[in-house]
């Protein structure tokens, strides 16, 4: 009998951590350049608060044209004790952002820092 519960311990603990591996998978950031921080200037278009990534979309004004950019952040748990609301990005907001870009030269990064017209920022601004 003992054999028998030691086999079966066994087996969820070995199901447990075959189950984790794809949860520690999925927060590779493996695309971004995190050896360079670009500023965008724009106007926020949309602020995404969804789980499991939090996504700002901001138009940018490149070379006369319009450019939207898909900006990745945390989760809204994490981001929320940082000082963010829902609220915090509103559509037709003037914004600076600076962001980590994709490697891949497309117009998307990861969310480094935002400072607004008024002076507020959030994340990293220094």
């Amino acid at each position: 009998m003992r054999t028998i519960r030691l086999s079966i311990g066994t087996g969820l603990v070995a199901v447990f951590v075959l189950m984790c591996a794809p949860a520690r998978a999925h927060h590779s950031a493996a695309m971004f350049d995190d050896t360079r921080v670009v500023e965008l200037k724009g106007v926020v278009k949309e602020l995404q608060w969804t789980n499991p990534h939090v996504w700002l979309q901001v138009s940018v004004d490149e070379k006369g044209a319009k450019k939207e950019w898909s900006i990745e952040a945390g989760s809204p748990n994490t981001l929320s004790r940082t000082g963010w609301r829902s609220s915090s990005f509103k559509p037709g907001d003037p914004v600076t952002v600076r962001v980590n870009p994709m490697k891949d030269g497309s117009a998307a990064g990861n969310f480094v820092g935002a400072r607004f017209d008024d002076g507020r920022t959030l994340g990293r601004w220094q």
